[in-house]
């Protein structure tokens, strides 16, 4: 993984996380857009379970029907909440025609979609590990039927 934005020197250290997120995104766009797309918990979390995430849409209809195991862990949840909106997210902007990824100021990723709409995919997420719903697949659905 060639991700630019590794190299240089560490910004300002009462630089916000975020910012430096969104500052590295104007740099590196394609770089930041394979790092939102590792999600190494939910991908280690889907192996074990017996799921290959292979970033397809039909991927996210297998996530949505994995038993909820991780709910029993309390300092698991947000992270792999977070992992969940990133996969959606990459699964989105790699699949849905002119979606791309945008970073706000703070540092928030989210989804653009060819319309201008925005999705919050790392709450979708963290909705989706916490409470099941939204169902992944369903956000996918609506996004790319926007």
């Amino acid at each position: 993984m060639n991700i630019s934005f590794f190299g240089r020197r560490r910004r300002q250290e009462s630089a916000a996380p975020g910012s430096v997120l969104a500052s590295a995104f104007d740099e590196d766009p394609a770089g930041v857009a394979e790092l939102l797309a590792e999600c190494e918990l939910l991908r280690s979390q889907a192996a074990t379970a017996g799921l290959e995430l292979d970033d397809s849409p039909a991927s996210l209809i297998a996530l949505d029907q994995l038993l909820p195991r991780w709910r029993d862990d309390p300092e698991l949840l947000p992270w792999l909440g977070n992992d969940a909106g990133l996969y959606l997210g990459s699964v989105i902007v790699r699949t849905v025609p002119g979606a791309t990824w945008h970073v706000w100021p703070a540092g928030s990723p989210v989804v653009r979609l060819a319309s201008g709409r925005e999705i919050q995919v790392v709450e979708a997420g963290l909705d989706w590990a916490v409470h099941g719903a939204p169902e992944l697949s369903q956000v996918f659905a609506e996004a790319s039927e926007a």
